[in-house]
This record gives structure tokens, C-alpha cells and sequence, in this order.
């Protein structure tokens, strides 16, 4: 088989994926295949094709040959040497206005998703509001009474970690373990998420682990809206005095609650939500993950996300 016959398959090729430019020089598809003398030309049967396999005519593709295109084409007959003008467009040189700037930030190149920003006097009373330091939030929630899980519960989890942490986890509410303790993630779930968190380089100390609720739901029941309406002020408060430079909401409660949403877990997932100005993850509960190992896979997808997201902050 003759570089023409090649060539022209080759280009049809290109054709019949989409394709409308092919880069030799100033020629696109339509041009190359005029002057060769294929333009329009129907693709060969799949009998001739066949055929033309079989044809001992047929060479084979030798990677040893270096010969420019251009080599080809000449062998083929083709004037390559005299470029084709009439279907290129004249080159407008008039000045063009200059765009304008665009302001652009490490995170742009990921999904966006739901962006959570209201008025925080709106959302935190004044007596929580004012609470200067993690120790005094911790010890306000200790004797907080603005909802009846206080009555049930025997102690109160205000959350531990870094001061000063990058990352903060956010949970539903405290277990058994956690109500016994006084502290979060403790249990089979904790120690899941310790192990989670190594598999991006952290450790519990060096973010900070708290939940939605700060007391235990009676049987580990789902948390009502007005509790979660009460205890909401102590979180935001959190995060304000944190400035963590991402949020990983564990589980379909704290995502949904977080970002004021009914929007289901699955759809919340791989995309870079705001909460208060903050990058917000969504993932599944470490708890989920003992009944389902099936979404280990998934979760290390997402703490591997907030993980690129810490890492293209800027250092402070």
C-alpha cells in the first residue's frame, strides 16, 4: 500500500473520531484530504478492507523509519512545498483590549460545593460569644443546661486536640465510651479514626476531634433539631477560635448539619464545601466504616482530598 492510501486512511481515521484539525503546518483534515484527492471519499468496505489486510502489498509499520511526513507526501506526489491559502482565514492584527486580571486561589482547582456563611451573631448567644479560649468553652459546656441531654448524660464532651490545629473532625455526638470518658472517638470508632489519620500523617494531637452535640443522646438515638439548635453556638465558637484551614465532617449527621443541608451523604462527597470561610470535607463515620469495610476505599479518597487541600494552603 502506497503513503497516499495510508495517509488517506489515516486521515479518515481522525475524521470519523471528531477530529477537524490535524497538524501539518497550515493544512487541516479537509485540506490534506483534498489534495490528495480523498475529500468526501467513502471509507472502504469491510470486505476491501479485509482484502487490502491480506494483500501482501500491505506495509507494515517499522518503527527504524524516521522520514518527515513531508517525505511521504512528496513520494505520494504531493506538493507539500506550496502551502494552501484559500481555506486559511486572514490573520487579524488589529490590538486587542486586554483581558481582565483574575484573581485566583489554591483551592480553585477543586469541586466546589456548598458554601455555609451567615451572620455569627445570629447564631452564637452572647455568653458564648464572649468565651475567650478552648478551656473556657470546655468548661461552659460542662455545666450547659440549654437542652435536657445534660439530665441523661454522664459527662459532657467538649472535644480535645490542637489549639492551633489545621484540621478539625467533626462527629455526630458522644457514645457510650465517649459519655463514660468524657472524651471523643475513644471507642472501636476512635480508634478507627486514629488510624485514619495516620494514613495522611497526623495524629489525634495535632488536630482537633470534637462533635455536633456535646453531651451523649439517650441509647444513641439520632440528636433532635433542637438540641442540635443549642449545641450548634459551641461548635461555630470552636472553629472561630481554631481557624483550622480544613473541616472533615464524619457521618451524614454532621454533614448535614454543618452545611444546612438534606442533601445525602453520597452526593456531599468529593467535593470542597464552605463552611464559614473554611474548606469542608464530607466522608463517612469511622463507626460506618466497622459495619461496611466496603467504604474504607471511598474514605481514604476523601481524607486524602483534605489532606491536598492542607497541603496547598498557604503556611502562616
Amino acid at each position: 500500500m502506497d503513503a497516499k492510501e495510508l495517509l488517506r486512511r489515516y486521515i479518515e481515521q481522525r475524521r470519523e473520531l471528531g477530529e477537524s484539525e490535524l497538524v501539518l503546518d497550515s493544512l487541516n483534515v479537509e485540506d490534506v484530504l483534498r489534495v490528495i484527492g480523498a475529500a468526501g471519499a467513502s471509507r472502504p468496505s469491510r470486505a476491501a478492507r479485509a482484502a487490502q489486510a491480506a494483500s501482501p502489498t500491505v506495509r507494515e509499520f517499522d518503527p527504524a523509519d524516521t522520514r518527515d511526513w513531508r517525505t511521504s507526501l512528496r513520494d505520494a506526489g504531493v506538493n507539500v512545498d506550496t502551502p494552501i491559502t484559500a481555506a486559511t482565514p486572514p490573520v487579524d492584527v488589529s490590538p486587542k483590549p486586554e483581558p481582565p486580571a483574575i484573581t485566583t486561589t489554591d483551592d480553585m482547582a477543586f469541586k466546589k460545593g456548598i458554601v455555609v456563611a451567615s451572620d455569627e451573631a445570629d447564631l452564637i448567644p452572647d455568653t458564648i460569644l464572649k468565651l475567650r479560649s478552648l478551656d473556657e468553652i470546655a468548661e461552659k459546656v460542662k455545666k450547659c443546661r440549654r437542652c435536657p441531654l445534660y439530665e441523661t448524660a454522664t459527662n459532657a464532651v467538649p472535644g480535645e486536640g490542637d489549639p492551633h490545629a489545621e484540621l478539625v473532625c467533626v462527629g455526630e455526638a458522644p457514645g457510650a465510651k465517649e459519655d463514660e470518658t468524657g472524651r471523643p472517638f475513644v471507642g472501636q470508632a476512635g480508634q478507627l479514626l486514629t488510624k485514619i489519620l495516620a494514613a495522611i500523617d497526623m495524629t489525634r494531637e495535632q488536630v482537633f476531634i470534637c462533635n455536633v452535640l456535646k453531651h451523649r443522646p439517650p441509647g444513641n438515638r439520632n440528636p433532635q433539631p433542637e438540641e442540635v439548635e443549642a449545641c450548634s453556638p459551641y461548635l461555630i465558637r470552636q472553629l472561630e477560635l481554631i481557624k483550622p484551614k480544613v473541616i472533615v465532617a464524619f457521618g451524614t449527621f454532621a454533614a448535614q448539619t454543618l452545611l444546612q443541608t438534606k442533601t445525602p451523604l453520597g452526593q456531599l462527597r468529593g467535593l470542597v464545601h464552605r463552611y464559614h470561610g473554611i474548606p469542608l470535607i464530607v466522608t463517612y463515620h469511622p463507626a460506618a466504616l466497622l459495619r461496611n469495610p466496603a467504604w474504607k476505599r471511598p474514605t481514604w479518597e476523601d481524607v486524602k482530598l483534605a489532606r491536598r487541600i492542607l497541603d496547598s494552603a498557604p503556611r502562616s
